[in-house]
Parts: C-alpha cells; structure tokens; sequence
C-alpha cells in the first residue's frame, strides 16, 4: 500500500467525459453577502459573464451571493444602485457591469458598490472578445476577492489532472487541462500506457509529467498551447515524481538505481546534467523544492515508516521534518514557503494535512478515507487533492483553515492526481 500511494500507482476504472462538476460540501460559518447583478450589453453572447463571477465567489466558501430571483433591482452602473434596497436584504456589496463593444473586440467594465455607503469600492474595465467571455469572468471575480478578502484570486487560473477512462482490460489514460471550475476541458495528451504525476512550471505554460509509453516509465515536459514536447529523463528503471525548480530550469525528479532501490535527483533541463541528491539504501522519493531553491524536501523511510526529510542541495545531512504521525508523504509546498501539504496516516484512513515548517505541527484538512496528491492553489489559501467516494476517483479542495471544501466530480469516470497552475 505505501508503495502504491508514493508512486501514484493506484487503480482507477474510468469512463467517457473527463469534464468536470463542482460541488460545496462544506463552508464557512461565517460569510460575505453579496449580489453579482446580470450585466448590461450580454445580449446573444455566449457566456453569462455576470454568473461566472457569481459562481466563483459562491464557490470559494466565502460569500454568500444573493440569487437573481430576490435581487430588488438591476442596476448596470454606480448611479443607478438603490443602496438603500440591497441593506434591506442585508448585502454588503453589489456588482454591476456592462459589456461594450469596441470595434471587432468587447470591453468588460464592472464595478463593486458598497452598500452601506453607496459608494464604489472598485472599478475596472478589461479587454475581452467573445470566445475569452469566460476567462474575462475569471480575471473579474480574482479583482472583487482580492479587492474584498484581501488575498489574491485564483479563479482564472488552470488545473491539470489525469483522467482514466474505459474497462480494466482496454483503458485510456487522459492528461486533461481545464480552468479552476472544471469548464473548458481540453486533453493534451491521450495515451494507453499509464500517465502520472503532472505538475505546471512557474510560467504557467508547461507540464511535466510521466509517461509509461512503451510500458517503460519516462519524465516528459510538454508545452500546453502547443502541444510540443520532450522527453527529458528515460533511464533504466523508474523514472517518476519531476518536480519544478522555482525559476524553471531545473527538475528534481527520483530515480531507481540498478538494485532498484530510490533515490532523488535533479536534472538541469538546459545542458541536462544530473546532481544526486541522497544516497541511502531507503526509498527516498517525491521531491519538491523549497522556496529559496536551495534545499529539496522528500518522503523517505529511512527512520522505519515514510516522514518528510529536508535536505541542502550544497551537501550535507538530511534533516527529518515531520514527527506528528506514523506516516507523512507527498510534500507539496505554500507559494510563502512557511507550510507543507502532506499525505498523512490518521485513524485508519491516509487524508492532508498542512504542517507548519517552523513549529512543525500539523492539522488535518481532509475528512477521506483515501486522500492523496496535494497541489497548493497559486494564491495559498486551499488545497486541491484525489479523493476516493463510492469506489471512485474525484477530485477535491479544502481552505488551508480546513473552513471550506468542495468535491469535485467527473461527469462520467474516475479523476485523479491534480496540479494546480499559477497565477498568470
């Protein structure tokens, strides 16, 4: 079992869409009412900019967005909101806009009242057209969270994940990019061999990941607009785990060695030299840079059970980080650097965790039986993962205060090993 939730390697039967649907399963107790009014110039567009923006806030766990059907009135600008209407229905903010053309293109023009001031609390207008409506709606709601909850959003940004698809005996596997909410679903790359362990580069515009293509395991870099790619590391024996140096150019990744036995290295992408990092008869496996690149952070079982190990790419000992727990695994770090999401043991079950580097402590955020693969959203403030329900893989997020999470559905099969793209 440890084996196989390391490496990524467990079965998943998967079926025909790899779309995905987003449900709240829990929220905070305590949220911001808000209205996001049907904007002014929509006529026969495509897509409802207004309810994107409304589901983006609804989905992050922290707003409590008014419906259309109880809204007083529908203002498209600052003047024509009625402060006076929306505190009666206890709404601390409004959201007006209009879509104006502007020659062959469309200008998105929003602004956020405050209604118990009447006043604006932001303005923005962005340049879209009518295929980027969506991505606009996006960008939009990262504006008002930010602008509200003081951390940036990250609705506009992507998520990769792996999709499986078909009966046992003939399955397909699927690298799928979507945007933050599941729509837009696009397969980069279809293949009857096992694909694994994607994760973006700093810039947004590549994935690494492994391929077992010719039932032999091989780390590939992809370009996703393009769809260009390279294999970057296919040794004897496993080849798995690529993990992103902060500026790019580096991956740590884990090899096996002719006695089979793991260990972690890095590979510089430009001249393609290889450092090894650890030595030691253990499995050491699951790289992730620190912050400062100057360290690797791993899952080894050299104390006896899989915990975290913290080691100096200059040399030196490495260092055990995780102590709370009889197995801690998969580290994945915040964009700050000052805490870890984990795959931990507790109560019988493997669910996240985030350990806080400096004290050490940890805090359970999932509440699974079989929670594996974190991936930090960009903007540190929740946790995406691979889930089990009723026999199935789904995917999932949780608030890094553990307040607010949602599981996230493929309309037909299984969804597995998530990555969660930066902010562009």
């Amino acid at each position: 079992m440890t084996a196989v939730l390391w490496l990524g390697l467990s079965s998943a039967t998967a079926s025909a869409d790899s779309s995905l649907t987003i449900q709240i399963t829990r929220g905070m107790t305590s949220t911001i009412p808000i209205a996001v009014v049907p904007f002014a110039g929509q006529g026969p567009l495509p897509v409802d900019v207004a309810s994107v923006i409304d589901a983006d806030l609804a989905r992050s766990g922290r707003f409590q967005v008014l419906s259309r059907d109880e809204q007083p009135q529908t203002p498209t600008s600052v003047g024509s909101v009625d402060a006076a209407q929306w505190r009666l229905l206890k709404t601390d903010y409004v959201v007006v806009g209009r879509l104006v053309a502007k020659g062959d293109a469309l200008e998105l023009q929003f602004d956020v009242v405050n209604s118990m001031t009447g006043s604006r609390l932001l303005g923005y207008s962005l340049p879209t057209n009518a295929s980027s409506l969506r991505l606009a709606g996006h960008r939009a709601a990262d504006l008002i969270y930010e602008k509200i909850v003081g951390v940036p959003g990250a609705f506009s940004t992507r998520i990769a994940y792996v999709s499986v698809e078909g009966a046992f005996s003939a399955r397909h596997w699927k690298l799928v990019v979507a945007d933050s909410d599941g729509e837009n679903a696009k397969v980069i790359l279809d293949s009857v061999e096992p694909i694994m362990s994607p994760t973006w580069s700093p810039d947004g515009g590549r994935l690494a990941y492994v391929s077992f293509e010719g039932r032999n395991s091989a780390i590939y870099v992809q370009t996703v607009a393009s769809g260009q790619r390279e294999r970057v590391s296919g040794r004897a024996g496993i080849n798995g785990a690529p993990a992103w140096s902060p500026d790019g150019t580096r991956l740590a990744l884990t090899l096996s060695q002719a006695d089979g036995n793991l260990d972690v290295f890095v590979l510089d992408l430009a001249t393609r030299a290889l450092l090894r990092i650890t030595d030691d008869p253990a499995i050491d496996t699951e790289p992730c840079f620190s912050a400062d690149a100057q360290s690797l952070y791993f899952t080894s079982d050299r104390s006896g059970r899989p915990q975290i190990y913290r080691i100096p790419l200059a040399g030196g000992k490495a260092q055990r980080v995780t102590f709370e727990g009889a197995y801690n695994a998969r580290p994945r770090l915040s964009v700050d650097g000052k805490s870890m999401a984990v795959v931990t043991q507790d109560g019988g079950g493997y669910r996240i965790a985030l350990v806080d580097l400096a004290s050490g402590q940890s805090r359970i955020l999932s509440q699974g039986s079989l929670d594996v693969s974190p991936s930090f959203a960009p903007n540190g403030q929740n946790v995406i993962y691979s889930a089990r329900e009723a026999g199935r893989a789904v995917l999932a997020t949780v608030s890094i205060d553990g307040s607010v999470a949602t599981r996230i559905n493929a309309r037909a099969g299984d969804v597995r090993e998530p990555a969660w793209s930066p902010i562009l």
